[in-house]
């Protein structure tokens, strides 16, 4: 079942970190189908839609493992991998400008570091790291393995 979901995304920076950390986590808990956003001028804040997937809960008498996906434990990053980062962030704010989308929109800093972190080969692998799902790895899968092999 499709739920909808509404964040304001609030500039002043008092606001701004919170409001972004918010919208992180639910897109890293979330399979977002579709995201529409509009800037609310006479406010100053980003609204922002997601349109996501109800997760349908399975109860069964044996527990599925839960899958662990990869996420950076911190942020200390070896001169390659700074080198992945620094493409990886130039990317995403070219692909946020096209598409006229908050750059957290693409992907956030903590799954950019994660990707430079553990250099995925393939599609399958981007699904590994946490805050990658089918619609992110759709949109934007093919264009981050190649920024990786070009590095």
């Amino acid at each position: 079942m499709m739920k909808v979901k509404v964040f304001k995304i609030r500039l002043p920076e008092e606001y701004l970190y919170k409001d972004q950390q918010v919208l992180d986590d639910f897109l890293g808990n979330h399979d977002v189908i579709k995201s529409e956003t509009a800037f609310v001028h006479d406010e100053n804040y980003w609204s922002v839609v997601l349109y996501f997937e109800e997760s349908k809960v399975v109860l069964s008498a044996v527990k599925e493992p839960k899958i662990v996906k990869y996420a950076a434990e911190s942020d200390v990053l070896n001169p390659d991998e700074e080198k992945i980062l620094d493409a990886l962030k130039l990317w995403r704010s070219e692909k946020a400008r096209e598409q006229n989308l908050p750059i957290y929109f693409i992907a956030s800093n903590k799954e950019l570091v994660s990707v430079a972190k553990y250099k995925p080969a393939k599609k399958a692998e981007l699904l590994d790291i946490k805050g990658f799902g089918k619609h992110k790895i759709e949109n934007y899968g093919e264009e981050i393995l190649e920024i990786l092999e070009s590095i």
